[in-house]
């Protein structure tokens, strides 16, 4: 049996491919006020605002490519049960050719019904409020906004809980939940920690770590090739 590596993604691991990280120093993403484009709250003051926003993200990322690092955790499917839990909502792991991703904050090539049913559609182009689901409701991003439930914690949960190895790419460790998956890992999995400006060490436990403060796409290739 194949041993298993976990990983967990966040904004930096993006970056290097164009990606806006999700916010800057003055808690302004692309200079609106967080709360403004993704809370509940947001969606229901000024919906075009938010429509525009995420409209703007996607074709974004329509015009980047997964970079080195993305193509690197696909070379580790070789040897290893390769499971990436991401707090992104780009697309670059599984265009970079990785078999298991599971989106913590939503999916941006995706929105959903605001109806009951909360139905989902693929979606590359704009968004706008005349779009309906098929029963007649509203349409939204498809993304996990300040103050909503993340559906797919206990799922992400699980899968580290069974985790040989950490691989932590391209976050501060500082939103949660998702920064608390580290704490559901085994004791005995060994971490290695991949970031230009890593977090105090206080976030692992007991967990052995491997620390390496340099950029995803050069350090996730050089972890890769001594796994491999």
């Amino acid at each position: 049996m194949k041993k298993r590596i976990v990983v967990l993604t966040g904004a930096g691991i993006s970056a290097e491919s164009g990606i806006s990280t999700f916010r800057d120093a003055g808690g302004l993403w692309e200079g609106h006020d967080v709360m403004d484009v993704a809370s509940p709250q947001g969606w229901a003051r000024n919906p075009e605002l938010v429509l525009d926003f995420y409209n703007q993200r996607r074709r974004q990322l329509l015009d980047v490519a997964p970079n080195a690092a993305h193509h690197a955790l696909v070379n580790l499917e070789k040897r290893y049960d390769v499971r990436i839990i991401t707090q992104n909502v780009d697309d670059l792991h599984e265009r970079a050719g990785s078999t298991s991703v599971l989106h913590l904050h939503g999916e941006l090539r995706k929105v959903r019904s605001t109806g009951p049913k909360s139905t989902i559609y693929r979606w590359d182009t704009d968004l706008d409020s005349s779009h309906r689901c098929t029963d007649g409701y509203p349409l939204r991003p498809h993304i996990v906004w300040f103050g909503e439930e993340v559906p797919a914690l206990d799922q992400a949960v699980e899968i580290i809980r069974s985790a040989d190895f950490v691989m932590i790419i391209g976050t501060s460790l500082q939103v949660y939940p998702a920064a608390g998956l580290i704490w559901d890992a085994p004791a005995s999995a060994v971490v290695y920690y991949v970031d230009p400006q890593p977090a105090t060490t206080e976030h692992f436990g007991r967990h052995l770590l491997h620390i390496h403060p340099v950029a995803a796409t050069v350090g996730v290739p050089r972890i890769v090739a001594e796994l491999l």
